[in-house]
């Protein structure tokens, strides 16, 4: 399905724009972590300062957040992961034009990525803003949170390092929830506080948010702290 975002103009997301299958392939290996170790990845070298604050942010859609926050944190590398190839290469192209050198943008699987390719401690920040509800219940396993992946952000994230989610959907901020009161013994929960990019009246200031908005939908936010 085409969206038509680039409105007849091509979309080029040059540098910026990274295809996870051109990463190098996974090694064989008797479990993932073994993989890991051996091809010895690390997704921070996409930047030409890569001992920078990394931060990674699950569906970038139209890449608005990136453009925002990294504006205002030129000192932070972010990497935006999104699953659909026309918004990735169009927050791609947006942030090549801008000439952004704190942010590149994969396209593929986030929890896969971030399951198989990124080392331990790495990450400051996970930014999960107006994920897909999935509302479906045959459909509830392909949501970002689960018991599984938030062991896998838990790995991920630098000590203290922080989930933040932010949902229109009342029934996945419910399952979300649900989920970190399960992972007590992995998080914190604490009150969401919104970035310095965000509007007035914003909690984040994403399109998906600017959208719903309008259509005067609740919002529900909660940052999940890594337990030392």
């Amino acid at each position: 399905m085409s969206f038509g975002l680039g409105r007849g103009r091509e979309l080029v997301p040059g540098a910026v724009g990274i295809e996870m299958h051109d990463l190098p392939p996974l090694p064989d290996a008797a479990s993932v972590e073994e993989a890991r170790r051996i091809l010895a990845f690390d997704p921070r070298a996409f930047f030409a300062e890569p001992a920078r604050r990394f931060e990674i942010e699950i569906g970038s859609g139209k890449g608005t957040f990136l453009l925002q926050q990294a504006e205002l944190e030129p000192e932070t590398n972010f990497l935006g992961i999104e699953w659909a190839g026309e918004f990735w290469a169009y927050a791609a192209d947006r942030i090549r034009r801008r000439g952004m050198p704190n942010v590149r943008l994969l396209h593929g699987d986030a929890t896969e990525f971030i399951r198989t390719r990124v080392p331990d401690g790495i990450v400051s920040v996970i930014h999960l803003y107006f994920s897909d509800p999935w509302p479906k219940t045959r459909h509830h396993k392909r949501r970002v949170v689960q018991d599984h992946t938030l062991r896998e952000f838990h790995r991920v994230l630098a000590p203290e390092g922080e989930l933040r989610i932010v949902t229109d959907h009342d029934e996945l901020w419910a399952w979300d929830v649900e989920h970190a009161e399960r992972a007590g013994d992995l998080f914190v929960r604490r009150e969401f506080e919104k970035p310095a990019s965000a509007g007035e009246d914003e909690v984040v200031g994403t399109n998906f948010e600017r959208k719903f908005r309008r259509e005067g939908r609740p919002f529900h936010a909660m940052t999940l702290v890594r337990r030392v």
